[in-house]
């Protein structure tokens, strides 16, 4: 395929990425909110809940790889992976409602059964969604910079999404106020429209995308095959390696903030503008990282975000030495915004190159497996998160936290540890590990050559 054939139309760069909007905000509002509306609403143990969102990352172990390899060997006259995503329309949604519409005849067991279920079954049904989503964005284009253009677009829509979780968030907040009957209709109400509008944009994606047929049954005959393929794949490895250590420090940011925001600024009540200030440049910068990729180079780029990211969160180690509040504030929000143009970067350039890689593969095994890959990618975003949160809950309470009272200082500065000083380590030693990357721009158009020339053979010999 040619680079002019590999050039992708605004309307399938739209109907690409528009999904992430539903799912960013389906995705957010579950991480933030879920907890505290099973525990201060419908008063389930917030041990048991842990115990739930824990049992979901180790599930993960299992439905991340078969919806990898399943998705790669699909067979269907839609093509390999919109079939999946058209079936994970009504899954989605209807977990997603079982979430927030609990019936109000439950209580105790089953309430607790009721919500174990639904959060499970959440995260397993949006796995099927999700792996196919991405390997479908690594198929739409083979050209080096044309996938960053993509993927910077899908990480807008769903940055967009988060966004109005956060909406979201502030409306159960102020339902709060009016008792649990109010929060259960606000909850059901705004389960039943983001359903609605993200089966629209899935089925608009459905619809208005297409699969190369050429990439039909080109998967790895075997699951367990496919994995050793991933991982015997230098530039993957390296890869993996890398993203798991991002992904510990970062994750450490997503399940500290609120508690910063509370116990260390001393400003609860400013949470979700914390969060927009990241949100907000993460989004509407991605335009910005793509000329600067083609200038600078993919790899250089992404080593860039991860050092602006490292440094943004380390400058926050400051903020228990910080006597006023305004200076705190200052501190967090520039941490937020600075963190959050890196964001944007990351999210722009880093699926673009995991596909460089996945095109590596192929040249080496003559397989297209990017189901594999991404799955592999996604269970390490998951289980450095549920690593993570383990480690904070074991740190926070053996520094001594209290909840909804003052910290002792030294709680402060076992919490800014691990938002500051912690991602700062990681992202250090993983830029480190990343300078080692070689698959650079020359050497991927090579190995396009390549590809092209061996499918133009196959064809001329089936012909």
């Amino acid at each position: 395929m040619t680079e002019q054939n590999d050039r992708l139309s605004w309307p399938t760069i739209f109907a690409y990425g528009a999904p992430g909007v539903g799912v960013g905000y389906m995705y957010l509002l579950i991480n933030l909110y879920v907890l505290k509306f099973s525990t201060d609403v419908l008063l389930i143990s917030p041990a048991f809940m842990g115990a739930v969102f824990a049992i979901s990352r180790v599930s993960d172990a299992i439905t991340d790889p078969m919806a990898g390899y399943l998705s790669d060997a699909t067979k269907h006259k839609m093509g390999r992976r919109r079939i999946w995503l058209l079936g994970s329309i009504v899954p989605v949604g209807l977990f997603f409602i079982m979430v927030f519409s609990p019936p109000a005849s439950l209580s105790g067991g089953l309430l607790a059964g009721w919500m174990a279920v639904s959060v499970i079954g959440f995260y397993a049904v949006m796995t099927a969604f999700v792996v196919p989503h991405m390997s479908l964005g690594a198929e739409l284009s083979g050209d080096h910079h044309e996938r960053s253009r993509l993927f910077g677009q899908r990480h807008a829509w769903f940055t967009f999404g988060s966004i109005l979780a956060l909406g979201a968030m502030q409306i159960f907040i102020m339902a709060e106020s009016e008792g649990e009957e109010a929060v259960r209709a606000t909850s059901f109400e705004l389960a039943i429209i983001a359903s609605i509008i993200t089966a629209l944009l899935i089925g608009f994606a459905v619809w208005r995308l297409r699969e190369r047929k050429e990439f039909q049954g080109r998967g790895a005959d075997r699951p367990f095959k496919a994995f050793k393929d991933v991982w015997q794949n230098t530039h993957a490895r390296l890869l993996i390696v890398v993203t798991f250590i991002e992904q510990i420090g970062s994750a450490a940011i997503g399940i500290l903030t609120l508690f910063i925001a509370q116990y260390v600024v001393g400003r609860y009540d400013l949470a979700p503008l914390m969060i927009l200030t990241y949100m907000i440049p993460s989004s509407l910068s991605v335009p910005l990282w793509l000329p600067l990729s083609r200038r600078f180079g993919k790899k250089n780029l992404w080593l860039f975000s991860m050092l602006l990211t490292g440094v943004a969160f380390g400058i926050g180690f400051a903020m228990p030495f910080i006597e006023s509040e305004s200076g705190r504030l200052w501190n967090i929000f520039t941490l937020a915004f600075f963190a959050g143009l890196a964001a944007g970067c990351g999210g722009t350039i880093s699926p673009s190159v995991q596909s460089d890689v996945i095109d590596y593969d192929e040249w080496k095994t003559g397989e297209r497996k990017e189901g594999a890959y991404f799955s592999a990618w996604n269970f390490i975003y998951k289980s450095a998160s549920g690593i993570m949160g383990w480690l904070t809950g074991m740190v926070l309470a053996f520094s001594g936290f209290i909840p909804n009272q003052e910290q002792t200082f030294e709680v402060k500065i076992a919490m800014v540890t691990l938002y500051s000083a912690f991602p700062l380590a990681c992202y250090l030693i993983g830029a480190a590990l990343f300078t080692r990357f070689s698959l650079n721009e020359k050497e991927h158009h090579q190995i396009r050559l390549d590809l092209e020339e061996r499918r133009s053979a196959a064809a001329a010999a089936g012909s």
